[in-house]
């Protein structure tokens, strides 16, 4: 099947080519896109488009949750942060309440600016390491 929009195409040549750690970034970057559409949503009083956008978000924190690797400590503590959002947001959808979005949206920046250091220091080691990028 072939694409007809170039700007499509390229999106999903993004996801089919991104490595794992790649993968997660989009996730979290998604997640933020989806928080920011329910917080005009409820500027705009568009319930529909606030109560989807915000299941959007909640989607994407199960995502992340289902992909924790619970062997080890870290996880644990990641899936109870991941578990509090998704309540947090639940609690948004329910009370149309930005403040809620905007603390959910804190700690996703968090997580995603975390995560993009760490793809960042990655490279850099494999390129010291003459590994490929």
């Amino acid at each position: 099947m072939a694409v007809s929009n170039p700007y499509q195409s390229y999106q999903q040549n993004s996801v089919n080519t991104a490595s794992p750690g790649e993968l997660t970034l989009m996730l979290y970057n998604g997640c933020l896109k989806f928080i920011h559409q329910a917080k005009k949503a409820i500027a705009d009083k568009n319930i529909e488009a606030k109560n989807t956008n915000i299941q959007k978000a909640q989607n994407i924190i199960q995502e992340l949750m289902v992909t924790l690797n619970m062997d080890l400590e870290i996880s644990q503590n990641m899936m109870s942060l991941y578990d509090y959002m998704n309540r947090r947001l639940i609690e948004a959808n329910i009370k149309n309440d930005t403040v809620i979005l905007d603390d959910v949206e804190g700690l996703v920046t968090e997580f995603r600016n975390t995560w993009k250091e760490v793809i960042q220091l990655n490279r850099q080691k494999q390129f010291t390491q003459g590994g490929t990028v």
